[in-house]
C-alpha cells in the first residue's frame, strides 16, 4: 500500500465483515445476475446493448465507449468511460472504488484495474479504496496490473505484465514489476519520433 495516497477507509468491525450493506449486497447481485443473463453472451456488434446496461447501473458514459462481454465490471456506479474509450476481452474493472477512462484509450484483453486494498496494518483489515484515472490515449497492454490510486498519463503506454504502482506520465512506456520507464517504442526501434 502506498501511503501517500489518499485512501478512503470502509468501516468494518472485523477482517470477516463485509463493509457492504444488506441493501448494496442486494444491488452487486442483481448487477451480476443481470450482465451473465443480459451480456456476457452477446457478440461486439452489441456494444450499444451492453452500455445501455451499465447506464441503467449507473456508470457514467459519454460518447460510445466499447466494453466486451467478457469484460469484468464490479461495481458499474463507479466507472466512468469517455468516448472510444476501450474495456478488452477478460479486463478486469474492479471499481471498488472509482476508474475513469479517458476518451480513446485501451484496456488490452485481461488487464486488471484494481482500485482496492486493504489495510494490513490493523487486525481489521478494512477495506481501503483509491481512484483509477486512465487518461485519454493511453493504452494498458495485455495482463497488465494497475493498482489503487494511480494515474496512468495522457498517451502513455503500460507494457504488459507490467504492474504500475505509481503514476505514468503523460506519453512515456512503462514495464516490469513494479513498472518502470523503458524506450518509446520509436526510440527502441529506431526511427524518428513523429513530429505531429
Amino acid at each position: 500500500m502506498n501511503a501517500s495516497r489518499q485512501y478512503t477507509a470502509h468501516q468494518q468491525s472485523s477482517a470477516y465483515d463485509s463493509p457492504w450493506t444488506f441493501g448494496m449486497r442486494l444491488r452487486l447481485q442483481a448487477w451480476e445476475w443481470c450482465w451473465t443473463l443480459f451480456c456476457r453472451w452477446t457478440p461486439k456488434p452489441l456494444n450499444p446493448w451492453r452500455l445501455c446496461w451499465l447506464r441503467l447501473f449507473g456508470a457514467k458514459i459519454t460518447g460510445q465507449p466499447f466494453v466486451h462481454s467478457r469484460a469484468r465490471i464490479a461495481h458499474p456506479w463507479n466507472l466512468t468511460m469517455r468516448d472510444r474509450a476501450c474495456l478488452g476481452d477478460g479486463a478486469h474493472a474492479y471499481t471498488l472504488g472509482p476508474i475513469e477512462l479517458g476518451e480513446a484509450c485501451t484496456i488490452a484483453q485481461e488487464a486488471y484495474l484494481c482500485s482496492a486494498t486493504h489495510d494490513l496494518s490493523v487486525p481489521e483489515r478494512p477495506l481501503l479504496t483509491a481512484p483509477i484515472v486512465i487518461k485519454a490515449n493511453a493504452f494498458v497492454g495485455l495482463r497488465a496490473i494497475v493498482l489503487p490510486g494511480v494515474t496512468v498519463g495522457e498517451g502513455a503506454i503500460v507494457g504488459a505484465g507490467a504492474v504500475v504502482t505509481r503514476d505514468v506520465a503523460p506519453g512515456s512506456v512503462v514495464g516490469g514489476n513494479p513498472a518502470r520507464p523503458l524506450p518509446s517504442p520509436s526510440a527502441a526501434s529506431g526511427q524518428p519520433a513523429s513530429s505531429s
